[in-house]
């Protein structure tokens, strides 16, 4: 059998500067396939048309990681009153986590993406609003269902909008108060949430934030486009040499399946 030829790939952890530049919150947390029960696996797209790449992924098996929220809002910049924050994400069928959280310095809970069915949108300003039973939930959705979603949130005013594999699925009151404030003297946590159990099972491919509320309901046409078309941005979070192993690793289990054997030359790590 012929030896496969190696492919370049588009490795989606970063991206060229947009006019709403965002907060790539996997970069921050340095998250790595370095790390223990961290791999790299392919994302969203196996592959795109007219290209030799496939989106790559991070699999997890229940890691959590934190840091000061001052590392992903530098200097003197504030964690900002209207925002979106997308991911692109398979969560373990029947999960139910926090796939972020972050925490003011008194230890108090501020924001949450959980992921899982009819999954709350948590957010409480500086003075405590809104309280938790009167957090948005969006009902009759489920984001743990073992496949691939697009999630994106627009926080603006006071309405918080879900928009779910590049369709608008709610608009919900968001009760806080005016000039609500998100703090950055806490840490943020990646995972899970401080002292739960349950932790984030799966595979993520980005999680950004964004300074501009409207992001959120164009994340497909600018971030994580669907599988027709390439990804807007050059991406420069794997080396290459890296790049080429997970790719030859890839198509090796590929073979296997539908032949029994495998003719990839495995380079050497």
């Amino acid at each position: 059998a012929a030896i496969c030829h190696k492919c370049h790939l588009m490795v989606n952890f970063s991206f060229s500067p947009f006019p709403a530049d965002p907060t790539d919150v996997l970069r921050v947390l340095e998250l790595s396939e370095n790390m223990e029960g961290v791999s790299l696996d392919t994302g969203l797209c196996t592959s795109r048309r007219g290209m030799e790449e496939t989106d790559l992924a991070y699999k997890i098996k229940k890691i959590q990681l934190s840091a000061p929220t001052k590392q992903l809002f530098p200097g003197n910049s504030k964690f900002p009153e209207n925002f979106s924050l997308v991911t692109t994400m398979r969560a373990k069928k029947g999960s139910q986590f926090f796939l972020l959280s972050v925490y003011d310095d008194q230890g108090t809970q501020q924001l949450g993406l959980e992921v899982g069915r009819s999954p709350v949108f948590l957010y409480e300003d500086q003075h405590g609003q809104p309280t938790p039973e009167k957090y948005p939930i969006f009902k009759k959705i489920n984001l743990a269902d073992g496949k691939w979603h697009r999630i994106a949130y627009s926080v603006q005013g006071k309405t918080v909008t879900l928009y779910l594999d590049c369709q608008r699925v709610e608009t919900l009151d968001l009760l806080r108060g005016d000039n609500a404030v998100v703090g950055t003297e806490g840490v943020t946590v990646f995972g899970t949430r401080l002292l739960d159990e349950d932790m984030f099972e799966g595979d993520i491919q980005q999680l950004l934030i964004l300074e501009d509320p409207e992001a959120a309901a164009s994340y497909c046409e600018n971030y994580i486009p669907d599988c027709d078309f390439a990804l807007p941005y050059n991406s420069q979070g794997l080396d290459p040499q890296k790049a080429s192993i997970a790719t030859e690793r890839r198509q090796c289990l590929m073979e296997i399946l539908f032949y029994g054997y495998c003719t990839v030359y495995m380079t050497e790590t």
